[in-house]
């Protein structure tokens, strides 16, 4: 398992699943050209490249680096970003009646060997401290007041806020976001610093 300290972009959710196979990382899905319309992803994903670092991982057809592209505009260009491209690879997904338009596989069809090759190509090493720190949970925004009460949609908004992240966003998508920005001390003090 390549344990990573960045966050990774990929295009779906099949994508997701099988990069899970051999990452210990964030993985955010664009669901593929639906990144156009959905801005409060992209401010997501400019905010986890801001505070985590960003590895962009899609198909290497054309609606891959039209969508690559799409994220790397929504970026600050002082985030740090890692491109990381899979090699042409002819053929069909095994979920899939067809071949694509251009018949290459996507990430979810390519070979863990190969994509454990090609993160290593492209610099993309494990970070063994990525990881050894507390994670945030669901029972955390439970008795944080996040969840399951009668103000936590009020509590959820003031941390969205304070975080610079989009307000509509989810309860999980939270929860992933802070799993991302801080360990649990940075929480809990960010907690009793602006909800008390």
């Amino acid at each position: 398992m390549i344990k990573l300290k960045q966050a990774v972009v990929v295009e779906g959710k099949y994508d997701k699943i099988k990069l899970s196979s051999i990452i210990d990382a964030p993985i955010i899905v664009t669901n593929g050209f639906e990144i156009f319309k959905d801005k409060q992803k992209l401010c997501y994903i400019n905010e986890v490249a801001k505070r985590k670092g960003l590895i962009i991982l899609t198909d290497s057809d054309n609606a891959g680096l039209i969508i690559r592209n799409r994220v790397l505009k929504a970026v600050d260009k002082d985030a740090e970003i890692i491109n990381v491209y899979i090699p042409d690879v002819f053929g069909k997904e095994k979920r899939k009646k067809e071949k694509s338009a251009e018949g290459k596989l996507g990430v979810e069809g390519i070979d863990v060997k190969v994509l454990k090759e090609t993160f290593e190509k492209f610099g993309v090493l494990s970070d063994e401290t990525a990881n050894i720190r507390k994670e945030i949970t669901k029972t955390d925004f439970f008795e944080f007041g996040l969840s399951g009460g009668k103000n936590s949609l009020q509590r959820r908004k003031i941390i969205l806020k304070e975080l610079n992240l989009p307000e509509n966003l989810t309860t999980n998508n939270l929860l992933e976001a802070v799993n991302i920005f801080m360990d649990y001390d940075e929480f809990k003090s960010l907690c009793e610093r602006i909800l008390n």
